[in-house]
């Protein structure tokens, strides 16, 4: 196999599982809400199995193990979405109770609306770092975190202000978290958000040119930069002219679109 398709079908291989497996939810949430609770059942089931085959994985270091421990990685994440999105795990604040205010009152607020999904983040990640502690496989675990710090980025920057907020891929069960989205040119974090991400996403690429191409090293590295940059791209697509939510057009059901 040559140095090029090496790295291209790990590449190939994070994009399609992040933008399919993000469209499988798109796609179950837009269903009648009486479908939510068979939906979650069954993502409870695959959630079971991608946290035994994490823990397995996390123990061998073969370009197989890596495709493994990442797959693994998204289906644990996609449960945390799915739960958000349905309504299942959300936060205390959860109807336009009172008008929105501003300043650091705005900020409580948005919390406690999101309160009880960023708490079982939490407990999430504490779980993936249990099961793969001390492992030589760390794919799981950095893809994991990956999804964890760029989806908090992403949504301080939308509450803080963006142009483009996507506030139609909310819900309609999950309207009331609209009010805290905010439409500006621009706000300070946004630059620093790029910035890091981009500098760490520079970093990795150097260090997947470190190791033999077709090795275990590098196409861990190369799925979780991968990821990085798919979500570097979701930012980009705050302030850009472009309706990000086309890519996922397929999954979305006409009263959302």
């Amino acid at each position: 196999m040559s140095d090029f398709a090496s790295y291209a079908i790990p590449a190939a291989f994070a994009a399609f599982v992040w933008w399919s497996s993000t469209g499988v939810i798109f796609y179950l949430d837009g269903l009648p809400r009486h479908t939510f609770r068979w939906s979650m059942a069954g993502a409870t089931i695959l959630l079971v199995g991608a946290l035994v085959g994490l823990a397995a994985s996390s123990q061998e270091t073969s370009v197989a193990a890596a495709y493994q421990s990442f797959f693994c990685a998204i289906v644990i994440w996609a449960w945390f979405e799915m739960s958000f999105l349905m309504g299942f795990i959300i936060g205390p604040r959860r109807a336009l109770d009172r008008p929105p205010t501003e300043g650091f009152q705005r900020f409580v607020n948005a919390t406690e609306a999101i309160l009880y999904h960023e708490i079982a983040l939490v407990f999430g990640a504490v779980l993936v770092w249990a099961l793969t502690t001390d492992a030589p496989n760390l794919v799981g675990a950095w893809t994991f975190a990956v999804l964890w710090v760029m989806r908090l980025s992403a949504k301080l920057n939308l509450f803080l202000g963006v142009p483009n907020l996507s506030a139609e891929l909310l819900p309609e069960h999950l309207s009331h978290l609209r009010q805290y989205l905010t439409q500006r040119p621009m706000n300070m974090l946004f630059p620093l958000s790029l910035s890091l991400s981009g500098a760490a996403a520079i970093l990795l690429i150097r260090e997947i040119l470190v190791f033999p191409a077709d090795s275990f090293e590098a196409t861990g590295l190369t799925l979780v930069t991968t990821l990085l940059a798919l979500a570097i791209i979701e930012h980009w697509l705050m302030v850009v002219p472009i309706n990000g939510s086309r890519l996922w057009e397929w999954a979305l059901h006409r009263d959302r679109r």
